[in-house]
């Protein structure tokens, strides 16, 4: 990675971060260049905008989402092994992850631009699709991680991750037992 690339993207990990407190709209040029000891001037060279930067600034989030949960998954074996283990790097990204200490920045923005057109919605849109489209059938452990994200976040419940987890064991039990009364009914 070019110097360039490497500063912007520092650039961009701190902003998600100042993001995931403060939300996009509160993100700006200036908010940024104070934490990271810059000028606005020299921050506006990578940015051109505030809308530019928001962007990219989810846009960085996303990768990150993918790099820290998705991918690792997707490395585990087809089944239940990929979804127990996409669903324990979602929780893990949502409780102890240092680089957004205001929480998950998709899914702040998700409420944040749910009604708000431009760029900035269209990109987190898109966003959502795919990763819908990436768990289609395992479409109840996004309904779980949000009600672990909002009793973790919101209420500061200490024990949303492991009743997540029981939600998700109950899930694939209802699963396991919904088949197994198929298979009796054919035979």
């Amino acid at each position: 990675m070019r110097k360039g690339e490497q500063t912007r993207t520092l650039i961009l990990n701190e902003a998600v971060a100042l993001a995931s407190q403060v939300g996009l709209e509160g993100l700006s040029i200036g908010s940024l260049a104070g934490r990271l000891d810059m000028s606005k001037s020299g921050l506006f060279a990578h940015f051109g905008s505030k809308e530019d930067l928001q962007v990219r600034t989810l846009r960085r989030a996303q990768e990150l989402f993918l790099e820290q949960v998705v991918s690792p998954a997707l490395k585990q074996a087809q089944g239940l092994p990929r979804l127990r283990n996409l669903f324990s790097n979602w929780l893990a990204w949502l409780e102890s992850n240092d680089d957004l200490p205001g929480g998950c920045l998709m899914l702040a923005a998700s409420v944040e631009y749910d009604d708000r057109p431009g760029a900035v919605r269209d990109l987190l849109v898109a966003g959502q699709r795919e990763l819908r489209g990436a768990i289609a059938k395992a479409i109840e452990l996004f309904g779980v991680v949000l009600a672990a994200h909002h009793d973790l976040r919101l209420l500061g419940d200490p024990r949303a991750l492991e009743r997540a987890g029981d939600a998700l064991e109950r899930l694939i039990e209802a699963h396991r037992a919904a088949e197994l009364s198929v298979l009796r009914a054919r035979t």
